[in-house]
């Protein structure tokens, strides 16, 4: 297969165009950041985030469809909703601080007055990064992306290497 046949299955073989169609918006990330940090009704996000109504709402429905958050009857007041993060939403935790830190070193124009501490010893947390089946830090030069095909005579797999196409 050609090098550049290969670069073309990678990028449109690629998931994050599946997880940008998700939450590729900057009004998803923020509400997500305000579920991470604790907020659950609409009041909450909408007064915190300075967001539409229109627009909070129809951010918060595709969460929702998309399993990254679920509705729940408030304990206090069966009358109202809140909305908290299902474990496929928690899992966004770490691309939603990779993103703060990205920003905070390139596109902030002031220092942080926040930052992310472990619970436990009230330190900051590492940079997140990408590493090794061992653990070994990686670098973008240290990387690429294969395209894996499943032959069917025999069912196992056919590995061709390819070339980084989502870090340049």
């Amino acid at each position: 297969m050609e090098d550049t046949d290969v670069i073309r299955r990678i990028v449109t073989g690629c998931s994050l165009t599946a997880a940008l169609e998700v939450v590729g918006e900057r009004w998803s990330f923020l509400i997500l950041r305000g579920a991470f940090n604790g907020l659950g009704h609409f009041e909450q996000f909408q007064g915190t985030l300075g967001i539409a109504r229109n627009i909070l709402a129809n951010r918060l429905s595709r969460l929702v469809a998309h399993g990254l958050m679920e509705r729940c009857p408030c304990t206090d007041d069966k009358r109202k909703v809140e909305y908290r993060l299902t474990e496929k939403g928690a899992a966004l935790l770490p691309a939603l601080v990779a993103l703060r830190q990205w920003g905070a070193r390139w596109a902030s124009c002031q220092p942080a007055n926040t930052r992310l501490v472990d619970n436990r010893d009230g330190l900051p947390v590492q940079e997140v990064a990408v590493h090794a089946a061992d653990g070994r830090r990686l670098g973008l030069h240290e990387l690429h992306w294969i395209v894996t095909e499943e032959e069917p005579a025999n069912g196992t797999e056919h590995e061709e290497a390819g070339r980084i196409a989502a870090a340049g």
